[in-house]
């Protein structure tokens, strides 16, 4: 493996078509202002690196970044590749992550809008997250210990798991499909719309109209605070731990809760099953 060391490089293309290339404390900055530093690369690994030009890695096949940083000039910084590891590293440019495959990212910092996108296969651990339209579109996830805080995020996502996660999001799993959430808070407006195949395990969900028109929904032993206007024309089996403000119309299933300020039936077709106190139901296994 070739080493490059103590470099700065600002030239369009700089490393194009590098395989086999160790990169250790070098800048990718500087007035050249040139893109794409490693396009079309393979087997990259880059450490202690700081990098403020835009799309430094895209059609990379095989990478590693370690305890780096990648600054908001650093725009779309990975795309369209794939075997990527991440560690230690502030990713701060927009769109940092799309139609990439096969990620683990673990103990980074992002910053980024558009995070995300279209991507299969990520784990993502250890890790706080600010982004708008996270995760869009991406499929195969699993998320362990991490926080994020921003709107719309995970829409349309399917197969994924997260675990002992905190999540301040709006309209978070919208259209979302085969996607299981355990010991995790989530707070946030309109949760889960159209989602199905949503499972949440011992979570406590924060946040005005969640669960509404969604399919084969599922809530294990939840906490639900400040949660209004419920379960509207969902199908729904749920064991709730805590008073819900209200529930409104569930279209199937059945809902045990402990109490309800209001039940809002006034759609014909709304025949869940609403239980309060003791829950008989096959949410509760």
């Amino acid at each position: 493996m070739k080493i490059i060391e103590n470099k700065t490089f600002d030239e369009e293309r700089a490393l194009y078509g590098s395989h086999g290339l160790l990169v250790k404390n070098t800048n990718f900055d500087g007035p050249a202002d040139g893109e794409s530093a490693f396009k079309e690369c393979s087997d990259i690994t880059a450490e202690h690196c700081f990098f403020n030009l835009r799309y430094p890695f895209w059609h990379t096949h095989g990478l590693k970044i370690s305890d780096s940083e990648m600054t908001e000039l650093c725009r779309a910084s990975l795309w369209y590749s794939d075997h990527i590891e991440i560690n230690g590293t502030k990713m701060h440019g927009i769109k940092a992550l799309r139609e990439c495959g096969d990620v683990v990212i673990r103990d980074c910092d992002i910053i980024s809008p558009e995070f995300g996108w279209s991507t299969r296969g990520i784990r993502m651990e250890d890790t706080t997250a600010v982004s708008e339209y996270f995760m869009m579109r991406s499929e195969d996830i699993i998320f362990r210990d991490v926080t994020f805080k921003g709107k719309y995020s995970f829409q349309y996502i399917k197969n994924a798991v997260f675990e002992n996660c905190s999540f301040e999001t709006k309209d978070a799993f919208w259209h979302g499909e085969n996607i299981t959430v355990r010991n995790s808070v989530i707070k946030g407006e309109y949760l889960a719309w159209y989602s199905n195949g949503l499972t949440l395990e011992n979570c406590k969900i924060i946040g005005t109209q969640p669960f509404c028109y969604c399919t084969n929904l599922k809530l294990i032993h939840c906490e639900m605070i400040d949660c209004d206007f419920a379960f509207e024309k969902s199908e729904v089996e749920a064991s709730i731990t805590t008073p819900v403000i209200s529930i409104k119309n569930p279209l199937s299933g059945t809902i045990c809760v402990p109490s309800v300020g209001e039940i809002i039936r006034d759609d014909e077709n709304s025949k869940g099953e609403i239980v309060i106190g003791e829950c008989p139901c096959k949410a509760s296994a």
